[in-house]
């Protein structure tokens, strides 16, 4: 039980510390996801 406990302490440091560059990378697939979308709905 301890080790889950600091495995899941240890995670949480470092989502505290890396939130923003998670944010970006989810920001980048977002919008990748979206162009490929509108890039697809697009009428030639």
């Amino acid at each position: 039980m301890q080790t889950i406990a600091a495995g899941y302490q240890g995670v949480s440091l470092l989502v505290n510390l890396n939130w923003d560059r998670l944010l970006y990378l989810a920001t980048i697939a977002v919008a990748l996801g979206l162009g490929a979308f509108i890039g697809s709905v697009q009428i030639n």
